[in-house]
């Protein structure tokens, strides 16, 4: 994984002092083209590496040669863990190289180190869309996470604005879709991140629980989610070569259950509702068939009368 060799990467110029792209390459098997955009990563991150031009040059860490991380100021240590953490939260090499980090800075550090590494949880599974842009407010939000800083939201749901105080806990990347885990007066909430369109830093200290894990107040968020919007199951057949397609549209909404007898896959499809799902499969046409619930086909049925009466030729 690419954070367990930025990690490896730190610590060996933290050994060196000032290393060679070829040297880094030559240390973690890698080739010089990727350690060479490692250490560029390090440096975009405000760790102190810099590039260091001219004969015997290379990349150096400022302050020389040292064997631990105390030579990181608090704003480096947060850029660091910040870069490191939602890697962290699947792989548990990293996580173990995280805590090594960790010990090696001062005491002064560990805290918000600690709190930027817990920042962000990355889900990769999506739920129906995804965007490859982070919305305009996740840095102001991952600062007031990491400073534990109470907030001000302006948030928009269902064209109603409203104006909440919030402790902000954490925040949440699923396959580019952005949220905000935070505590409120009624509990725990979460909020989408594309749906606040400001962000006020208080001067208030945020309330957070010490037994608080990120990745596990998410797991309870998707699992009640997949709860309400997977109260209905549809059987469908979908051709072979479509089927990984739609495993991938429909994300976790959509288990494939093996080949047919006619040589298609069946899967299941599931949502609150029968329209809710004929929505979700009318654009595939002919390349998937409803076998059950009934309720499901008469709604393609319906939603496939709809098209023809408004799209006929003449019509």
């Amino acid at each position: 994984m690419r954070a367990d060799r930025l990690v490896a990467t730190l610590l060996f110029m933290q050994i060196r002092g000032r290393v060679t792209a070829a040297e880094v390459a030559a240390e973690l098997e890698v080739s010089v083209a990727t350690a060479r955009r490692d250490l560029e990563a390090l440096s975009a991150a405000g760790i102190p590496v810099y590039p260091q031009p001219g004969r015997g040059g290379g990349w150096a860490l400022v302050g020389g040669a040292r064997t631990d991380l105390s030579g990181l100021t608090a704003t480096e240590a947060q850029a660091l863990f910040l870069m490191l953490g939602p890697v962290a939260t699947t792989t548990h090499a990293t996580r173990l190289a995280l805590r090594k980090l960790l010990r090696a800075l001062p005491q002064p550090f560990r805290t918000e180190a600690e709190a930027a590494a817990g920042a962000i949880v990355v889900d990769p599974a999506r739920w129906g869309e995804s965007d490859d842009r982070p919305p305009a407010r996740v840095d102001e939000l991952q600062r007031a996470v990491v400073l534990r800083r109470r907030i001000r939201l302006d948030y928009d749901r269902a064209g109603q604005r409203t104006l909440r105080l919030v402790d902000p806990w954490g925040l949440v990347d699923k396959d580019g879709i952005w949220y905000l885990v935070a505590g409120t007066e009624r509990g725990r909430r979460t909020f989408r991140v594309d749906r606040i369109s400001s962000v006020e830093l208080t001067d208030e200290m945020a309330h957070r629980p010490e037994e608080f894990d990120l990745s596990a107040a998410w797991s309870e968020v998707v699992e009640e989610v997949e709860r309400q919007r997977s109260t209905l199951s549809a059987t469908v057949l979908v051709t072979a070569s479509l089927a990984p397609v739609l495993r991938e549209q429909q994300g976790r909404h959509c288990v494939l259950d093996g080949p047919a007898d006619d040589g298609r896959v069946r899967a299941r499809v599931t949502a609150p509702t029968p329209l809710m799902i004929a929505q979700q499969l009318a654009g595939w046409g002919a390349a998937v068939e409803v076998v059950e619930p009934e309720s499901v086909r008469a709604e393609l049925a319906r939603l496939g009368a709809e098209l023809v009466r408004r799209y006929a030729t003449g019509g």
